[in-house]
């Protein structure tokens, strides 16, 4: 594969993010909320991987961690992982949270860790990922940014 480029996303972009959200079986709703800090990977013209950040203070929220199926165990998830890390860092976040369902054991190897959702910050609580678009059995992770 080319060197990938990570780059924040367009508004040009929301539609094939969105196609490739619902490629993934992850939620839409939000999505164009989500593109001051929604992150992506091209090759050519196509978006092959992406992920976005929510703020709530000094919490924030990762979420709509994607990869194109053609493109999945290339790294694309790790690096885009890494850039959100990265961009929370600079956004001045301390805790950053997410849900999911099939990748706690990706998310464990960058470094977060099960949390009870009890224990997740009240602002995330009330992103309409936590209260709405994640089911039931996601499970809630945290990572501590210095």
């Amino acid at each position: 594969m080319e060197k990938t480029k990570i780059e924040k996303a367009l508004t040009a972009d929301l539609a094939q993010v969105s196609a490739l959200l619902r490629e993934n079986r992850l939620p839409t709703a939000g999505v164009e909320a989500l593109l001051p800090n929604l992150l992506v990977i091209r090759e050519g013209r196509r978006i092959i991987g992406c992920a976005g950040l929510e703020i709530y203070g000094q919490a924030g929220l990762l979420r709509s961690v994607a990869v194109s199926r053609d493109r999945r165990n290339k790294r694309i998830g790790t690096l885009l992982t890494r850039a959100v890390l990265d961009l929370a860092r600079e956004k001045q976040i301390r805790r950053l949270f997410l849900l999911t369902t099939t990748a706690s054991g990706f998310f464990q190897k960058l470094g977060f860790k099960e949390v009870e959702k009890k224990a997740v910050d009240s602002a995330v609580k009330n992103s309409l990922e936590f209260s709405s678009l994640c089911p039931e059995t996601a499970v809630a992770m945290v990572i501590f940014l210095d």
